[in-house]
């Protein structure tokens, strides 16, 4: 028996979290009709001060569905969203859904190139997006057969005053109405698609098992894939988030949508989990600080699903502007390693927890965090969620245990992991194993007590001299040294054969590169064999829409330049 089969992290829970949660029957729109039924007095979503109750936004649900209905979007069809944080991109989320079309998520800052690579692979006809983007979509190549767009002026969203000011003649209105909308041709408007009368009852609602989602991969360490994900997924998903924070209430809670809702992270712990708890959730187009501040002053959050770096701006903008962040209760960070000065910094500034999680886009996408209390250990990813099997394995041969505290491939097994990539059977058949274990190409350790603390990408290890090399560790031992803003570590190819450990580092203003000075630092931290065998200054590093730095961008740079 498997020293995992017991699981251990379950005596490490905070009060009150299940062992296991229900499935949720029925699919994300009776998710979404529950809530509205249940609270439709209550502000489900807030945009720059204007508010919609969950009355309003299934009213508005229901005629959106029933505009694409009109349109042709029937069970099975893909339905592309190009749309920032607005209140019609929560709206024509679950009005696809509700027709059981498969909604596919992009980046609204994407290049042409970027997204016809999406197009290609997923063949959505329709598009909702937003009209400072639509152009884009409709130069996309013809063979593409994007027949109905629909666009998406997020002003219109906005409370009247507002709106109003945008108009004004003044360069400060203009610049700012360029930023957010612009004029189209060619398009159905959005205010064109929810002029329907409202979708009838009878049209059947799809079932959990149907397909709801193909959420592409960040692509950090390759081309991207589309990971397809059920409702019944997603609905657990939220599920295992609500039994987690058993403290925070339903109808009552505030959570803050400042990571985009394009992005996995975002979708989940805002456009299911916020909706499923009957919660305000308040919509950022993009992060800014003193909107954020703003909303505080009004009503805390009381959830608030961020990145470090968010975090950290957030305390510094609250500083200066003397707004005090006391009341946010609950903060939980992903998609890159939390620091522990920036746990005692905003906890000392809120009074509320800022804990760890972990998730990847297959497995909808939260697998672990840490518990929100005492219990919770910094420097991990904390535990797996409910009705979560995690198992650390030889990652040459995955039907292998590796013991507590000893290196190994994270393996995942639950509800909320995927049934594969989009169209891929080669790639799912490599990630997937014949009992349904997730091999998620993280390189981890757990503890006696079922903390995981993960140290690398299996494909960004750097094979030098016959060892591997974990980047992050490298990339620890770096970042202290005085001066450094930032760090990434990456191999490349050797004349000799294997790789060569190589930093990019960028300095603080006014700090001196001194490559000689930096690699002396690491060798007081590092076996000989980590220390970087070059040094070199770039001006910024490539990073993904939450932050994280891409490492392959780092490495294809620096043999480009190697090779110029």
């Amino acid at each position: 028996m498997s020293i995992y089969s017991e699981r251990p992290w379950l005596s490490s829970y905070a009060p009150d979290v299940p062992a296991d949660v229900d499935v949720p029957a029925g699919s994300l729109a009776h998710l979404i009709d529950e809530s509205v039924a249940t609270y439709g007095k209550h502000v489900a979503l807030e945009f720059f001060g204007a508010t919609t109750t969950y009355a309003e936004l299934g009213d508005q649900i229901a005629r959106a569905a029933e505009g694409l209905r009109k349109r042709g979007v029937r069970k099975g069809d893909r339905v592309a969203l190009v749309l920032p944080n607005c209140p019609q991109h929560v709206v024509a989320f679950y009005a696809a859904l509700r027709l059981g079309a498969v909604i596919v998520e992009h980046n609204p800052l994407y290049t042409p190139r970027e997204l016809r690579h999406q197009f290609e692979d997923h063949g959505a006809t329709v598009a909702i997006v937003w009209d400072k983007v639509a152009k884009t979509v409709q130069e996309l190549p013809a063979d593409l057969a994007v027949t109905t767009v629909v666009s998406v002026d997020i002003t219109r969203a906005m409370p009247a005053s507002k709106r109003f000011a945008l108009r004004l003649p003044i360069p400060a209105a203009r610049k700012a109405r360029e930023q957010l909308t612009t004029t189209v041709s060619g398009t159905i408007t959005w205010e064109t698609l929810v002029a329907s009368r409202r979708l009838k009852a009878s049209v059947p609602r799809p079932e959990g098992d149907d397909l709801a989602l193909i959420q592409y991969t960040s692509g950090t360490t390759g081309t991207p894939k589309g990971a397809m994900l059920s409702h019944s997924n997603l609905t657990v998903n939220a599920a295992q988030a609500r039994a987690w924070v058993p403290t925070i209430e339903r109808g009552t809670s505030v959570v803050y949508a400042v990571l985009p809702l394009f992005h996995a992270y975002g979708l989940t712990l805002c456009l299911t989990f916020a909706m499923s708890m009957g919660a305000r959730l308040v919509l950022f187009p993009k992060f800014d600080p003193d909107l954020v501040l703003d909303v505080v002053k009004k009503h805390p959050a009381t959830f608030l699903p961020a990145v470090p770096p968010i975090y950290e701006r957030l305390v510094q903008a609250a500083e200066k502007r003397r707004v005090s962040l006391s009341g946010i209760q609950i903060a939980i960070s992903g998609a890159m390693s939390l620091p522990q000065s920036i746990v005692d910094l905003w906890e000392q500034k809120t009074g509320g927890f800022l804990v760890e999680g972990y998730g990847l886009s297959e497995c909808s996408p939260v697998l672990m965090a840490n518990p929100v209390g005492a219990t919770r250990r910094p420097g991990t990813v904390g535990l797996p969620l409910s009705s979560t099997e995690l198992r650390v394995a030889d990652p040459d041969d995955p039907s292998v245990d590796r013991a507590f505290g000893e290196e190994g491939e994270l393996l995942a097994r639950g509800p909320q992991v995927f049934s594969g990539y989009w169209r891929r059977t080669e790639e799912t058949a490599k990630v997937l194993t014949a009992d349904g274990w997730f091999r998620t190409g993280d390189i981890v350790t757990m503890d006696e007590d079922g903390f995981v603390r993960i140290v690398d990408r299996i494909k960004e290890l750097i094979v030098t001299g016959g060892f591997n090399v974990s980047p992050t560790e490298v990339e620890d031992a770096l970042r202290p040294f005085e001066g450094v803003e930032d760090v990434a570590v990456v191999g490349l190819p050797h004349r000799r054969g294997g790789e060569d450990v190589v930093a990019a580092v960028v300095m603080k203003p006014g700090a001196s590169f001194d490559e000689a000075a930096m690699r002396a630092h690491a060798r007081d931290c590092l076996t000989p064999y980590k220390v970087p065998k070059h040094i070199v200054q770039v001006d910024e590093l490539p990073r993904s829409i939450v932050g994280k730095v891409i490492r392959r961008k780092v490495r294809d740079q620096l043999l480009k330049d190697q090779q110029g």
